[in-house]
């Protein structure tokens, strides 16, 4: 190379790292680097830290720019009953990173059919990897509000889409010229008295569920499990801060619901009504205090199980809820096996121990007959049924609630019972998988359940519009290792909490992870304890109800436990 040429190249290199210097002084000088670094060297020299490196990495990491959502999956995963579910994953841009936050999957309300399930849960996945995963990138995952909005509107233009459908696909219907035809009233005829029996309401039918609607709420979950982990805190504490605005000073455990015993369709023997018999402990106790004296119960029934040589209660397994199911002919035997149970150990019923059980009527109607069959080969009326309620909870005063001890369709019977029982015994109703319709007469409170498309901004609205009445339960159809709905029964300030029984290792995760809950919140000293049972289990002025002596004494002997406590 010639000396010209030499020098030309010397030129233009230089020529280019001044370029290069005064891009770079330019860029640091719009970033505002040298300030930041000037900042960072005044900090660490005040600290003297041990780990230098350490405290700028922390130093510098504050000022890094937000995590954004760079992409959400869906996947097909197994649920607690070996049943297809899905799981939806979060992955967010941090520190310049694509890194995985969070992963969720939501309890399912879907048909038991496998072929059906399985297009259900494909078309979450579906949602999930394509429209949702487009919709929510670069979203902020602590923006909870907003991106719970979207996945709402999302929901509900796929509704819009399927009911066109339905509409398209429905055959024509030619108006007929004759006058509609109305159902005639049957007369019974009793002697000389006739009467006029009202004709049994139709059976509404429940509103389908949309394939794909699992989608929502697990992305809604996996989004808030993000959130909390980015603001580095629990989940728990960031649901209370959405609730209330800003984080609250003091938290309490909600009392844990367990299912004791199991008589619904699916157990042995003939007695379909109780689908659960719920365990109340009394208001105060921790959380391991509830399952040790739970397990002792359940423990104390299969010995005397085992010692009954008639009656037809000798059979026993333990149900999809976590519980013993038992046979049984009649309602009251298992009542009056846990109250031996409990006699025998030093908890009678009524003081330390209430019950609440779950009818859920409407699984046991025959609507050709207009009857619930509440035991194999045995129907009853709504009516009738009503009778029956009122016997038992004479006879039973310890049993403070009833969920579900009808169709939704009967309101005449819920506020029947209502008027008969309502001042010693809560009527509660699981709108989960009904349709909205208008408040069933009687009824105290609800029941709701993470299912589906409830969003966690949709738990945060209905609790807040109910509030002191809203249990929550499980399906038993998530993942075992899901705990989050502990969390959540925290997060949103509820009294109640029903986890189911105390078997199963997707049950005793979430109460593990109560546990934990209720012993972080000691240590911090922000654990309080109600001192009384708040509603909708227990009501608001108890007295005796019409009944038998015993069933007096005995409501009047525990009615201090009977008191409500406003929130």
């Amino acid at each position: 190379m010639s000396h010209g040429a030499f020098s030309k190249r010397v030129c233009e290199d230089k020529r280019d790292f001044d370029e290069m210097k005064n891009a770079a002084v330019e860029f640091y000088r719009v970033s505002r680097v040298p300030q930041d670094m000037e900042r960072a060297l005044h900090q660490l020299f005040l600290h003297r830290p041990a780990d230098l490196h350490g405290y700028l990495a922390d130093y510098f990491a504050n000022l890094a720019a937000p995590p954004r959502i760079s992409r959400v999956t869906g996947r097909q995963v197994y649920d607690a009953r070996g049943r297809l579910s899905v799981e939806a994953e979060v992955y967010c841009v941090v520190h310049n990173k694509d890194k995985s936050m969070s992963s969720a999957a939501v309890s399912s309300h879907l048909v038991p059919e496998s072929q059906e399930r399985t297009e259900h849960v494909m078309a979450a996945v579906l949602w999930i990897n394509e429209p949702l995963n487009s919709m929510l990138k670069d979203r902020n995952p602590c923006d909870q509000l907003q991106i719970d909005d979207i996945l709402s509107t999302f929901f509900k233009d796929r509704c819009l889409e399927e009911k066109e459908v339905r509409d398209r696909e429905r055959p024509e219907v030619i108006p007929s010229s004759s006058p509609p035809q109305t159902k005639d009233k049957k007369i019974i005829n009793k002697g000389k008295k006739s009467i006029v029996e009202k004709p049994f309401p139709a059976v509404e039918p429940q509103k389908p569920v949309l394939q794909g609607s699992l989608a929502v709420g697990s992305v809604s979950l996996a989004v808030a499990k993000t959130g909390a982990q980015i603001q580095g805190i629990h989940l728990y504490e960031y649901i209370a801060a959405l609730r209330n605005q800003e984080p609250p000073a003091q938290f309490h455990i909600p009392v844990s619901l367990v299912t004791l015993l199991s008589c619904g369709k699916t157990s042995p023997g003939k007695l379909n009504l109780l689908e659960e018999v719920i365990l109340i402990p009394k208001v105060g106790q921790q959380v391991k205090q509830i399952i040790t004296m739970a397990l002792e119960v359940q423990k104390e029934m299969m010995r005397i199980m085992k010692t009954l040589t008639n009656g037809g209660a000798s059979e026993a397994f333990v149900c999809d809820s976590g519980a013993l199911a038992v046979s049984h002919e009649r309602a009251e035997q298992p009542l009056d096996l846990i109250a031996e149970a409990c006699t025998n150990l030093g908890v009678p019923l009524g003081t330390q121990i209430h019950l609440a059980l779950n009818c859920a009527a409407h699984e046991l109607l025959d609507p050709s007959k207009g009857k619930y069959e509440v035991a194999t080969g045995v129907l009853k009326s709504p009516d009738e049924l009503v009778d029956l309620y009122q016997t038992l909870i004479s006879k039973y005063p310890a049993v403070v609630a009833l969920i579900d001890p009808f169709r939704q369709e009967d309101g005449d019977q819920w506020e029947k019972l209502s008027s008969m029982i309502g001042n010693s015994c809560s009527l509660l109703s699981d709108v989960s998988y009904k349709s909205q319709g208008p408040p069933l007469p009687g009824v105290r409170g609800h029941i709701l359940k993470h299912i589906n498309e409830t969003t966690v901004s949709d738990l945060i609205h209905m609790t807040s519009e109910q509030q002191g009445s809203v249990l929550m339960g499980t399906t038993c159809s998530e993942p075992c290792s899901e705990d989050s709905l502990s969390d959540i029964a925290v997060g949103l300030g509820l009294h109640y909490v029903k986890l189911g029984g105390l078997s199963g290792a997707e049950r005793m995760t979430k109460y593990n992870r109560l546990i934990s809950i209720e012993e972080e919140l000691a240590q911090q000293g922000i654990l309080v304890f109600k001192e009384k049972h708040p509603p909708p289990l227990f009501p608001d002025n108890p007295h005796k109800h019409s009944g038998t002596e015993g069933a007096r004494s005995g409501l009047e002997e525990h009615s201090s436990h009977l008191i409500q406590t406003d929130l």
